[in-house]
């Protein structure tokens, strides 16, 4: 069964996002899964380069893009196949 959006209160809920990329987002102000609808995913990204002082590996870019798509609309979707729409972005 997929996993449903609503009622979702912890980060490591949403599809892909385990307690390393959940701990990345808690840094950058986001605590729950709603607080995702809405947000840049490529700018989540770079802020946290900016936060961290490090460049941090572009698939996490598209675990944000997964873990904010899937905020916004309820579609589970792997976060690879978030890969070619980064790579234009980015």
């Amino acid at each position: 069964m997929p996993p449903k959006r609503h009622g979702m209160e912890r980060l490591e809920d949403l599809p892909g996002v385990g307690p390393s990329l959940a701990a990345d987002l808690r840094s950058l102000g986001i605590g729950k899964p709603a607080e995702l609808v809405g947000r840049d995913p490529i700018a989540l990204y770079h802020e946290l380069c900016l936060a961290t002082g490090q460049r941090h590996d572009p698939c996490v870019a598209d675990v944000f893009m997964a873990a904010v798509h899937f905020a916004g609309t309820g579609e589970a979707r792997n976060w690879w196949t978030f890969t070619a729409e980064r790579k234009t972005l980015l």
